[in-house]
Parts: structure tokens; C-alpha cells; sequence
């Protein structure tokens, strides 16, 4: 018999509240909007010695961490080949087309990412996650998944394994 484990992380404080628009088709601007944002994680791999997948603590607190470092942000994409996004010490401006936008600086989170759809958040996040959690327990975790609610039942899922 082969026993195969994971843990899932699914907390209420697991929320995060922002802006952010996408692009689709090519060509389509969705206008600026918000969404709160739910996240959940599933960690899958053998037992240590202590006989769990990874320390629910360091889970715990490493998406916390991350989710806060979100809340309540304009989420910009960097990555993406039409959306600019221009960084200056006290604003961000964003253009798209003829489109344009200037946000205080301190109000934006720039992410490597190519649009900040919830697949792609889900993404960054779980590279993160996968980053904090070998920094604080010294193991990289093989295999997670990460998915991002973003409207009460639409989910963005990704999941990310090392080999």
C-alpha cells in the first residue's frame, strides 16, 4: 500500500482586499476594479521526522505575511508587453494605448508578473511561499498549490513543483 500526504491551509485571515485591471484579447482594457481575495494552499510530500508534511506554523505565518504585503495595494503587472508601468520615487504611472494612469507610489505593489489575473497571482504567490518557507525551516518544499479567489467561487489555481 503506498500512502501518499499534503496539508491544505484554509484560513479566514487568509484575505486580501486590492485593485487591479486585466487585459485580454489582445487588445481589451478591463477598467480599474477590486475584488477581496481569498487564498488557500495545499503543501503535498512525505512525512519528517516529526511526522508532518511542513510546520503548519511556518506555513501559517509565511502566507499571512505575503497576503498582507497585498492588502489593500494597487497590484501592477510589470511583465506585461503592453501595460507600461513607470516607477518614480513619489508616483507610478501606467499607460496602456491611449490610456493612462498615475497612482501614488506608496499605494502600488509592482509584480513580476505578465497581467494580475488570478491564476497569475496564485503564481506569485506560491513562488514566494516556496522562497519563505525554505528560508525559515531550511527545506524546499517539492510540490504546492496555491489558489486565489477572487469573486466568491472563482478560482485561479497554480500549482508548482521542483523536480
Amino acid at each position: 500500500m503506498s500512502e501518499k500526504y499534503h496539508v491544505r491551509l484554509c484560513k479566514e485571515s487568509m484575505v486580501f482586499s486590492a485593485a487591479h485591471f486585466i487585459t485580454f484579447n489582445g487588445n481589451v482594457c478591463e477598467r480599474l476594479h477590486g475584488h477581496n481575495y481569498r487564498v488557500e494552499v495545499l503543501v503535498f510530500g512525505e512525512l519528517d521526522e516529526n511526522q508532518y508534511v511542513v510546520d503548519f506554523i511556518a506555513l501559517r505565518d509565511s502566507l499571512q505575511q505575503i497576503v498582507t504585503q497585498l492588502d489593500h495595494y494597487m497590484l501592477l503587472p510589470t511583465d506585461h508587453p503592453a501595460i507600461h508601468v513607470a516607477a518614480h520615487d513619489s508616483e507610478v504611472e501606467v499607460t496602456f494605448e491611449d490610456r493612462r494612469w498615475v497612482f501614488p507610489r506608496g499605494d502600488c505593489v509592482l509584480l513580476p508578473v505578465s497581467n494580475t489575473t488570478a491564476e497569475l497571482l496564485a503564481r506569485y504567490i506560491g513562488g514566494r511561499l516556496l522562497d519563505d518557507l525554505e528560508q525559515k525551516t531550511g527545506v524546499r518544499i517539492r510540490r504546492l498549490q496555491v489558489a486565489v479567489d477572487e469573486n466568491g467561487g472563482q478560482w485561479g489555481v497554480c500549482e508548482l513543483e521542483n523536480e
